[in-house]
This record gives structure tokens, C-alpha cells and sequence, in this order.
């Protein structure tokens, strides 16, 4: 059988597993929540280590705190904060509303680690919780592992998908193929138009989150229980994001209003709107591969993507889009996570949201699945395909709908007449007009240049750009 100990709280004696570096509340959330087995997020328990290593060099620094013990904190903190303790976080995410049981549990390990390194006993709520409450602690929490996760991980995987995707843009840059709209044959494009519009969804969704770290990086620590600081050092908030910046290397700031951030969580909800922005335009990069890449006989058979596992079980030969497909499903979640964290958004009563560790998992889970969906799109999808000219040539000659570019000479009327004998007989829309437009064939070749019409503009008249 484990051996325990025996710890105690204001709630009397409870057994605790002997080795276990937590105390008696964590003891009773394990026990009280044993719903899914989730624990919370490795960026989530970086960020609790870095909250109580800064407030503890706040409080020191201000006089509340021996400096002796507050080095020891410290000491212990940036452990937590640097991964050592993680096995030694049991509480389940499905926990209390608030994340107290988060917040004692990093309490408790940190009290126990600085009383080795200090050699005297650490209190886990009267030093190392010193001038704090899980009110502020963990939607700082929320905050500041968002923020670092973002500027971290997201971030530079979106700036490596857009340099890739641009990249491949400018090689493709002359190569022209079928546009489409409903599905359907379109005016030609450029790959390289093609794949600018993916370059530029993707700087949007850098420039939104961006704006979005602006208000994100505004920590409500110090606001303690509901926003008044009742029991911190009015100078606090300044001290504490200081050391926090310089520790974390990002800045962070004071919150410009305490009850704003500890009973509502807008600015997570508004991030959580960026993510699944983004991930509705990785969805339609990954889905606008798949359709190039279908067939490859049957399908369009546009390009080829890397082919990088065996497609079926019992089909040989087969080859799959695998990376877009996984990165839809990342998709899917996120879209997902935004509706749980706008439903956890709103579940806030007077002074206190009350599904804080909800949020603080589904928002780092979808940071991290992104950023991770980023890269794999750009590195095993994007980088390596390669286009089928032959098959791009041969549905190019063949588009009737290149007939719009007549307009301006012989009226829509007549270029839809050309346009469905065109498609009816299963001939080049450049004979068919030879035969009804009434233009001469040098003339037409031009008018129809399929990569001079991606340059836009009206063509066939004087200043038209046409010809």
C-alpha cells in the first residue's frame, strides 16, 4: 500500500500521499474532482511559477517578506515555473471555478520546496500567497501563459507559414491556372495570386493577435478577492509586473482597472475570437490544398503534395492529404474551444468569473494546436508540392469562361452564345470565338492570353490594358 502522511487545514486532517510535495488542499481537489483526468497545462503551471517568484521579489522588495524566505520562494518558484514539480499539479481542470485548488496547489509545492532551500517552514498562504488571492492569481495565470504561448510558439509558426507561403507564391508567380467560384470554372489566376491571398489571411491573423496582446498583456494581479487589493501594498502591481517582464523577457503591465480583470474575461473571450479567425483561414488553405491536390486521375489534379504515408489499408498505392486534413481537425477544436471559452466568458457573477480553469485550458490547448498546425502546413504541405502543368494547361485551353475577357467587344449575349457551344462541343473557347466572334485570330490570341488576363482590367479597348 502507498504510504501517507497526515496534513492539516482549516478544514481538519486529511491523508496525503507521503511523497507528494502538495498539501492538504490539493489533497482534497484530487479527491473532490476526479472528472476527466486533464490536468492543466504545462504553460498554465510556468505561468503560476512565474506569478509567485515576482511577487515574491514585489513583497520583498517592499519590506513585507523576509528577504531570506522570499529568495527561497523564488528559488522553488522558478522551478515550478521551469518544469521540475510537474507531476507534483494533480487538480483536475473540472475543478472549483475560481482555480483556488490551481492556485493552493502551486502554493503548497512552492512552501514546500523554499522551506528546504530556506531551512525553516515557508507558509503557503501567509509568504508565498503573501498580497495575492486565486481571484487575481489566476486570471493573471490565464493571461500571462496566453501572452508568453502566443509571442513563444504562435506567433513565430505563423511568420514561418506566411515567409513559406510567400516564398512559393513568388516561384509561381507566372504560372496560371483556372480560377473558381461555387466550385466552378472562374477567370484565370496566377498560383502566385493564389497564394498571396493565403500569405495575406495569414498577416491578418498576425496583426490581430498582435492588437489583441495589447490588452491581454494587462495583468490584474494585485486586485486580490474582487478587485479592491485588500491585503497588497497599493505600490504592488508596479513592482510585480517589473519583475515579471524581466523574468518572463515580455512585457507585461498593470491592469488600468482590477474589477474589470478579475470578473470578467474579455480580453481571453476577444483572443479566443482571434484564434478562431485564424483557424477558419487554415482551414481554407488546407482545404483549398486538398481539392488541388484531389484525384489524382479523377479529382482536379492540380498538384502533387508530399506524399508522406501509405493512404489505405487495403487499396494499394493510395496517398492521402494528411497535413490538411490534421490541420482541419485542429480547426474544428479551436472553433470549438471558442464557443466553450464565449459560454465560460460570460459565466462571470458580479465580482468573480467562475470557469477560469476552462479557459486557461482551452485557450493554451488551442495556441499550442496552432502553432503546431502552422508549421506542419508550412513544412510538409506547402514547401513541397509540386504542380502538374499538364493538367493546369489542359483545363486552361479548354475554360470557356475565358470568353468575359470579350465582353467589352461583342457583349455578354453573345460571348455566353460562344462560352456553351464552347463547353457543348468540348473545343477551345479560342476556335469557337474564331468561328462567331467576328475577330481576328492574332486578335483573339491576345484578347485570351490567359496570363495577361490575371493582370485585370479591361481589355480590347484603347487604355484598356487589353490589346
Amino acid at each position: 500500500m502507498s504510504r501517507h502522511r497526515i496534513e492539516r487545514d482549516s478544514m481538519g486532517e486529511i491523508k496525503v500521499p507521503a511523497e507528494a510535495l502538495y498539501g492538504a488542499q490539493t489533497q482534497r481537489a484530487v479527491e473532490n474532482f476526479p472528472v476527466s483526468g486533464l490536468r492543466m497545462p504545462r504553460a498554465f503551471i510556468r505561468a503560476l511559477g512565474l506569478i509567485k517568484a515576482a511577487a515574491a521579489s514585489a513583497n520583498a522588495e517592499l519590506g513585507h517578506l523576509d528577504k531570506s524566505v522570499a529568495k527561497a520562494i523564488r528559488k522553488a518558484a522558478e522551478k515550478v515555473a521551469a518544469g521540475e514539480f510537474d507531476a507534483h499539479f494533480p487538480v483536475d481542470v473540472f475543478q472549483t471555478g475560481s482555480g483556488t485548488s490551481s492556485n493552493m496547489n502551486a502554493n503548497e509545492v512552492i512552501a514546500a520546496v523554499a522551506s528546504e532551500i530556506a531551512g525553516t517552514k515557508v507558509h503557503p498562504n501567509d509568504q508565498v500567497n503573501m498580497g495575492q488571492s486565486s481571484n487575481d492569481v489566476i486570471p493573471t495565470a490565464i493571461q500571462v501563459s496566453a501572452c508568453l504561448s502566443l509571442h513563444e510558439a504562435l506567433l513565430p509558426a505563423l511568420a514561418h507559414l506566411r515567409e513559406t507561403i510567400t516564398r512559393r507564391s513568388k516561384e509561381l508567380d507566372k504560372l496560371v491556372k483556372t480560377g473558381r467560384t461555387h466550385l466552378m470554372d472562374a477567370m484565370p489566376i496566377t498560383f502566385g495570386q493564389e497564394l498571396s491571398g493565403w500569405a495575406a489571411q495569414i498577416a491578418s491573423a498576425e496583426a490581430r493577435i498582435e492588437d489583441g496582446l495589447k490588452r491581454l498583456r494587462r495583468l490584474p494581479q494585485g486586485g486580490t478577492a474582487v478587485g479592491t487589493g485588500i491585503n497588497a501594498d497599493r505600490k504592488f502591481p508596479k513592482l510585480f509586473c517589473e519583475a515579471l517582464s524581466q523574468a518572463a523577457n515580455f512585457e507585461f503591465k498593470p491592469a488600468k482597472n482590477f474589477f474589470e480583470g478579475i470578473s470578467a474575461q474579455d480580453h481571453a473571450v476577444e483572443m479566443a475570437g482571434h484564434l478562431n479567425a485564424l483557424a477558419c483561414a487554415l482551414m481554407k488553405i488546407a482545404n483549398d490544398l486538398r481539392w488541388m491536390n484531389s484525384g489524382p486521375l479523377a479529382g482536379l489534379g492540380e498538384i502533387e503534395l508530399p506524399a508522406l504515408q501509405p493512404g489505405s489499408s487495403i487499396m494499394p498505392g493510395k496517398v492521402n492529404p494528411v497535413i490538411p486534413e490534421a490541420v482541419t481537425m485542429v480547426c474544428a477544436q479551436v472553433m470549438g474551444h471558442h464557443t466553450a471559452i464565449t459560454i465560460a466568458g460570460q459565466s462571470g457573477n458580479f465580482q468573480l468569473n467562475v470557469m477560469l480553469p476552462l479557459i486557461a485550458y482551452d485557450l493554451i490547448q488551442s495556441i499550442e494546436l496552432l502553432a503546431h498546425a502552422a508549421r506542419l502546413l508550412a513544412d510538409r504541405a506547402i514547401a513541397g508540392f509540386r504542380v502538374r502543368e499538364d493538367r493546369i494547361r489542359e483545363a486552361l485551353d479548354r475554360n470557356p469562361i475565358l470568353i468575359t475577357a470579350l465582353n467589352p467587344l461583342i457583349g455578354y449575349e453573345k460571348g455566353a452564345a460562344i462560352a456553351k457551344r464552347a463547353y457543348r462541343e468540348g473545343r477551345p473557347v479560342l476556335e469557337v470565338a474564331r468561328e462567331e466572334s467576328g475577330l481576328a485570330e492574332e486578335a483573339l490570341k491576345a484578347l485570351l492570353d490567359p496570363l495577361l488576363l490575371t493582370k485585370g482590367g479591361i481589355h480590347g479597348k484603347p487604355g484598356g490594358g487589353g490589346g
